[in-house]
């Protein structure tokens, strides 16, 4: 009930094994490093919207670009940060303070 409320408040609300895996996963060195300023701005913006969570249509929309040219930037991300999926571009984007746990409930 309390994580209702918290989250009903605005406040963000992880169950505590989600939590563990998260903080592990934040803490796990990559396999390869990202070369140093891998991304240009606009991946950045892309990395932003993916770890919001949005498609890559409503990325294309909120950005006003193609949904290909979005499927391009995101598999560009992917490459030069050595990521397997969006999931891990969401824990690099959150790793690396571009955005916050607040920011991906908005």
């Amino acid at each position: 009930m309390q994580a209702i409320r918290d989250v009903y408040k605005g406040e963000s609300s992880l169950h505590p094994l989600i939590a563990s895996k998260l903080i592990r996963e934040l803490n796990r060195p990559a396999a390869l490093p990202p070369a140093e300023n891998p991304l240009t701005d606009r991946e950045v913006e892309v990395l932003i919207s993916v770890a919001r969570g949005l498609s890559n249509h409503d990325i294309g929309v909120s950005l006003s670009i193609s949904e290909r040219t979005v499927r391009t930037h995101v598999s560009n991300i992917l490459s030069k940060l050595h990521l397997a999926n969006r999931t891990q571009a969401t824990l690099y984007a959150l790793k690396e303070g571009l955005m916050t746990l607040e920011q991906m409930q908005k």
